[in-house]
């Protein structure tokens, strides 16, 4: 598999809105881009079916004719952590069968990008966590760092157990989740002294971030330096 990992700093730091923008930059670059987000919990139902926002955001911003459920193959009602959201369901979360259909779906274009669930560390099974899911995928790692107060400790903490598992973290991106954040600027001097990993780019609270607009903020020398490593590799 040629691609990347998508982490971040905890929930809600725009994970799926950056793996969206990086796929729309991607794919403007003229590679054939697969976003998958493995697990995703909270869904609303739909004119008829139940959907989840994240995975039809990925879904809408690729164009090599992926399904939603290819996009993300396990998908859950309650909004919580997976484990969590699976057993109230009655359903397992199983570790060879989501690893086949991640390959599956990478499989259907030349640069996967695999989004993960939460922060680095989320239990998935009993024994097995996304940071072991990033690990049996071996994908060099993006970090979504989510700015607002504490982002430092948590990006740091983050790039510290990415590479305690053998990982790359090959670039970070900053993602404005607090717009009245104090002390941006020396936040993000902050991060970029001590990451030891190049910026992909900061992105500031947008109004409308549709994938357009976040690709807008990226740093495509960066990206795109590292998508052409991951291909040759």
């Amino acid at each position: 598999m040629k691609g990347f990992f998508i982490t971040g700093t905890d929930t809600e730091v725009g994970k799926t809105c950056i793996t969206a923008g990086l796929t729309f930059a991607f794919t403007q670059a003229g590679l054939r881009v697969a976003p998958i987000k493995p697990l995703a919990a909270g869904q609303e139902f739909v004119d008829g079916q139940w959907v989840n926002e994240d995975v039809q955001r990925l879904h809408a911003a690729q164009n090599i004719g992926m399904t939603a459920d290819q996009v993300g193959p396990l998908q859950f009602r309650a909004a919580c952590a997976p484990h969590i959201a699976a057993a109230l369901e009655g359903r397992s979360i199983e570790r060879a069968p989501l690893l086949a259909a991640i390959h599956a779906s990478a499989a259907l274009g030349e640069l996967a990008l695999v989004e993960g669930v939460g922060g680095f560390r989320v239990p998935l099974c009993e024994g097995w966590d996304t940071a072991d899911l990033a690990v049996d995928l071996g994908l060099p790692v993006v970090l979504i760092v989510g700015l607002r107060l504490g982002c430092i400790n948590h990006a740091l903490l983050t790039a510290e157990a990415v590479r305690a598992r053998g990982l790359r973290l090959v670039g970070w991106v900053a993602n404005t989740v607090d717009a009245e954040m104090p002390h941006l600027t020396d936040n993000l001097t902050a991060l970029g002294a001590s990451l030891d990993a190049p910026c992909w780019g900061h992105v500031p609270r947008l109004e409308s971030p549709t994938p357009a607009a976040v690709a807008a903020h990226l740093n495509l020398n960066h990206a795109l330096l590292h998508s052409r490593a991951a291909l040759s590799l």
